[in-house]
């Protein structure tokens, strides 16, 4: 197998949530999201075997629940305090950090740092949702990769498919 990375946004979140940014839990809508995401990776056999999260709150929520749905456990998940409001160059180090025996990495986090990552890591354009998001919440991307998470360089990747909740039957 080459290398690849899942790039997933974090779940919808609750913004009736009285409470900070970081702090903001993510809704049931979200949960369902992640959730469907995961199990069609499962399905897939698209399984990572190195997971790195931000560490603000529905963003682990998302990756917890990805977890459990593929049968991984919460100790498999790296919280990296890099990824939360993280700029490109800043994911960059992170999938730089990545263990050189990784060879599917799932990446958890935020926009506008992860729509940013995935327009430099892919050459060609993405596929924009109605609403204008490249990454609306729950979304994957999944790219072929080059051989090390060290050397990353712009138009590197190419896009092996972008999944939508939406888009994948209710289980």
């Amino acid at each position: 197998m080459a290398r690849e990375l899942l790039i997933l946004r974090h779940g919808k979140s609750d913004w009736s949530a009285d409470t900070d940014d970081f702090h903001r839990p993510i809704k049931g809508r979200g949960k369902r999201g992640a959730q469907r995401i995961a199990t069609w990776l499962l399905q897939q056999g698209l399984v990572p075997d190195h997971i790195v999260s931000s560490p603000a709150v529905r963003a682990r929520a998302t990756a917890r629940i990805a977890c459990k749905a593929m049968g991984l456990g919460d100790d498999t998940v790296t919280r990296d305090p890099r990824i939360y409001l993280a700029t490109r160059q800043e994911l960059l180090e992170v999938l730089g950090a990545c263990p050189p025996k990784a060879r599917r990495v799932m990446l958890v986090g935020h926009n506008p740092g992860l729509e940013g990552l995935l327009e430099f890591l892919v050459s060609k354009p993405t596929p924009v949702s109605d609403d204008g998001k490249l990454l609306p919440t729950a979304t994957l991307a999944r790219l072929a990769m080059p051989e090390a998470w060290q050397s990353l360089e712009a138009g590197c990747a190419r896009l092996l498919d972008l999944v939508r909740p939406a888009t994948l039957p209710k289980s």
